[in-house]
């Protein structure tokens, strides 16, 4: 396959990449430096295996940092031959796959390896938005290896000995290992929101091989479109009840059931992920208050906007925007989490979510699939934000805030002074709902374009993005946003 040793390095492309499809390129390039006994040292490949092959038929280009040169860290030809894979990717407009075990930057190479590490995350920049890159680590992957990985589009860990960090967690204040181990794939995947995925490495490999997949090649040939083999009207009976649990609701509207969840154990509040609907990729936001495992449930939320799950949601919209990936986000919101900590960063962070939203030109339907309250809502993709399609089931709220809520506040006065306050207060908060918060009141109002029964959920929204297809819509001339 190679014309390296087989080393892991290489037995990991093999496993990621169609059989006897990989093509290595430089593999007879040695570290050029002579200092420090390095005239000495074996280097074969430089410690990173390169090349390009193919996953189910499609072109991908590859890097495989191999920890038996060096510990696969990063030196001048090292980065060289990543930045020249970056090059042909580009050309070509296929993806880039990063498998990292490194050590970091080679030491014995000081200036000429930190000008290498310089030069791979200009490659990266050069290509986001362009390709999609994604990064797996299985050993270490530490310093400016760990800022290469942030500037990929995903991220994939071995759950027991990849090792993610800028400082060790022995190197940071009154840390070690045992109390907090911030390099370890539980961490950077709950605590960090670093990581897509964690599991085996097998399951790593295929998880990548699944992405790929389900994504387009590039920005402007999209190869994301599958043969839809189920039935475009078909009724989800069930839909109705999983309000409170969208990873199992955009289970059961996707093209056989299938679901991609990214960041699954970062912000669960807040689901991300990939489903097909006609076969065509199809991104999509959504807010969880509930889980359920094998009909029972397993944990609970409040339904309301956190830092955290902003990010993470804004992060994804903009990726998607960028690959003209379709957007469905199903919302049931109330508010924003109230507490000191939240407060911290809340406001910056649904401002980049709203923004993203606002910003994308890509093909956006949204769905209310239960309460949608106050200015958390139009965050959440809301017709106000420029969404293309808004739908809403008949059960859903729409509005400033509970009818309830809303009734004592406005009849405070007449509610103090009644004898029976209870039956004031639902007399009012009936009227209220009626006319102000009810999906009826924001359809008439144009801020709903239907209300749909939960069960035909995929058929509309089908029928709605193959509306949008030939979507084209423009932006002020700038540069680019600020936010």
């Amino acid at each position: 396959m190679s014309n390296s040793a087989q080393t892991s390095a290489s037995k990991r492309i093999e496993a990621l990449l169609d059989e006897n499809s990989f093509v290595e390129v430089g593999g007879r390039i040695f570290a050029r430096a002579t200092d420090f006994n390095m005239t000495e040292q074996d280097t074969p490949a430089d410690g990173v295996v390169t090349g390009y092959g193919t996953i189910e038929g499609s072109l991908v280009y590859v890097y495989s940092q191999d920890a038996s040169v060096l510990g696969g860290s990063v030196g001048e030809m090292h980065a060289k031959k990543i930045c020249a894979i970056y090059d042909m990717a580009m050309k070509m407009g296929a993806p880039v796959i990063g498998l990292v075990d490194c050590a970091g930057l080679r030491l014995q190479e000081a200036t000429d390896a930190l000008n290498g590490f310089g030069q791979i995350y200009l490659s990266q920049t050069m290509a986001s938005g362009v390709i999609p890159q994604i990064t797996a680590v299985f050993g270490s992957c530490g310093g400016g290896m760990a800022v290469s990985a942030a500037i990929a589009d995903f991220t994939f860990m071995e759950e027991k000995k990849a090792r993610l960090f800028v400082n060790s967690p022995n190197a940071l204040d009154k840390n070690y290992t045992s109390k907090c181990d911030t390099a370890s794939a539980k961490f950077q995947s709950e605590d960090a929101g670093m990581v897509d995925y964690v599991g085996g490495e097998d399951s790593v490999l295929e998880e990548i091989r699944r992405l790929i997949s389900i994504l387009p090649a590039n920005n402007e040939d999209d190869l994301s479109y599958d043969e839809c083999t189920d039935d475009l009207n078909r009724v989800c009976a069930d839909l109705a009840g999983c309000a409170g649990d969208a990873s199992l609701a955009l289970t059961l509207i996707s093209d056989d059931n299938f679901f991609m969840e990214l960041k699954k154990m970062y912000a669960p509040e807040m689901v991300t992920g990939f489903i097909r609907l006609n076969g065509t990729t199809v991104g999509c936001v959504a807010n969880r208050s509930e889980v359920y495992t094998d009909g029972e449930k397993t944990d609970s939320f409040e339904p309301v906007l956190t830092a955290k799950g902003c990010d993470k949601a804004a992060d994804f919209v903009r990726f998607c925007d960028a690959f003209n990936i379709p957007v469905l986000t199903l919302v049931n919101v109330t508010g924003y989490k109230a507490d000191k900590h939240s407060e911290r960063r809340i406001a910056k962070a649904a401002g980049r979510l709203t923004y993203a939203f606002a910003n994308a030109t890509t093909p956006k339907v949204t769905v209310v699939v239960g309460q949608a309250y106050g200015t958390a809502y139009l965050t959440m993709a809301s017709k106000a934000l420029g969404t293309d399609v808004v739908y809403a089931w008949p059960d859903a709220s729409i509005g400033m805030m509970d009818a309830s809520a809303a009734a004592k506040i406005m009849y405070a006065k007449e509610i103090e002074a009644s004898d029976n306050a209870a039956a004031l207060i639902a007399e009012k908060a009936a009227s209220y709902s009626e006319k102000q918060s009810s999906a009826l009141a924001a359809a008439r109002r144009g801020y709903v374009d239907d209300i749909i029964e939960a069960a035909d959920t995929r058929k509309r929204v089908i029928a709605a993005f193959e509306m949008l297809f030939t979507k084209r819509e423009g932006r002020p001339d700038k540069k680019h946003g600020t936010i």
